[in-house]
């Protein structure tokens, strides 16, 4: 058997039951790929079923506002995606009639749709006979054909591209875009994949070379900056208190927060609540400064580790926009702050 047969046949027998396999829509394929999109099947699956709910034709989905995308898309993280999501969706609706693409290039002019998406619409949705190049894919084929080039290198991804294309049949090939990204996920795993009973055990170049470990070769590392973010959460005689939008390009971007001081380093309980003092005595009528949890939260992304810490300012006055905490939950918040919102005020 070939190896495109042999994934094909390993595919049929292992597959995951996902509702995105069930349907050649090109707008529920392009939802599930969205959302998956760095992140784990099991934790994306609730993500699209719920978007599938609440917007269940590309219609629905341009005609919400960007609070509703954002707040359901809360915890997914890379919320520029969700954002590139809606703006998507009204383009197509809007200058489209609501159809998508239904060619590769063309799916490519859409915003958010790289290279990937592109290949997963048009082969999922049309059976366009294009090869899918994600990391699955990069670590099955770097492996089975023993291929050392650098992945973090950009001019790697063509050398890929190229050989994904080579070993597509002609027919079938949806199948087995979606076998050889499976048996990546499922089988060939990245950290000690379970070689002895594996159908390509017998053919595999980096099994016989002993070099499975090794492959594919990533040496470019992402630098990680820390940030010292603390948020203050102002409660005023009615119990109110005040959120901001982050309008900023960069992390968060139109998700809400506290009012928020950012330090160059770590603040100790004595240093933190001077800082707040002094930074807001002379715009609020202060009572009292609380640091609310006493180990701070570090909550790391892509390329920034975060070192979070809350403080709670009872103010002798009344904000004349401040909002309910019952009314703040209803907005989008970054993930680390709803989880302090649902823990500190119950869910």
């Amino acid at each position: 058997m070939t190896f495109s047969n042999l994934l094909i046949h390993w595919y049929l027998q292992n597959k995951r039951d996902l509702p995105w396999r069930n349907t050649n829509d090109a707008y529920t394929i392009w939802l599930s790929e969205i959302i998956l999109q760095q992140t784990r099947v099991a934790q994306g699956l609730p993500y699209f079923e719920s978007f599938l709910s609440n917007f269940p034709t590309v219609f629905d989905l341009a005609n919400a506002n960007e609070e509703q995308v954002l707040k359901l898309w809360q915890g997914l993280g890379y919320y520029s995606r969700a954002r590139n999501l809606h703006a998507t969706a009204k383009f197509v609706v809007e200058h489209l009639d609501g159809v998508f693409p239904n060619s590769y290039n063309e799916l490519l002019k859409l915003k958010g749709v790289g290279a990937y998406t592109a290949a997963a619409v048009a082969s999922f949705s049309k059976h366009e006979p294009v090869a899918v190049l994600d990391g699955n894919v990069y670590r099955v084929l770097s492996r089975y054909f023993n291929v050392e080039n650098d992945i973090s290198m950009g001019s790697t991804q063509k050398i890929f591209q190229n050989l994904a294309q080579e070993v597509l049949p002609s027919k079938d090939s949806h199948i087995h875009n979606q076998a050889i990204m499976e048996f990546g996920a499922l089988q060939c795993v990245p950290k000690s994949p379970d070689c002895t009973n594996c159908i390509l055990s017998f053919s595999c170049a980096a099994l016989q070379y002993k070099k499975v470990a090794s492959l594919p070769v990533k040496t470019k590392k992402t630098k990680v900056t820390s940030r010292f973010l603390n948020y203050i959460i102002f409660e005023d005689l009615n119990e109110n208190s005040i959120i901001n939008q982050r309008t900023e390009k960069g992390i968060w971007q139109n998700l809400y927060e506290f009012p928020l001081i950012e330090t160059q380093g770590d603040l100790d309980n004595s240093q933190l609540i001077e800082t707040i003092n002094e930074t807001f005595k002379n715009e609020y009528k202060i009572d009292s400064i609380e640091v609310l949890v006493a180990e701070k939260v570090i909550h790391k992304l892509s390329h920034q580790k975060l070192h979070i810490q809350f403080c709670k300012v009872i103010l002798d006055e009344i904000i004349p926009e401040g909002l309910s905490i019952n009314e703040i939950k209803k907005m989008p918040f970054p993930i680390v702050i709803y989880n302090f919102l649902e823990s500190y005020y119950g869910k």
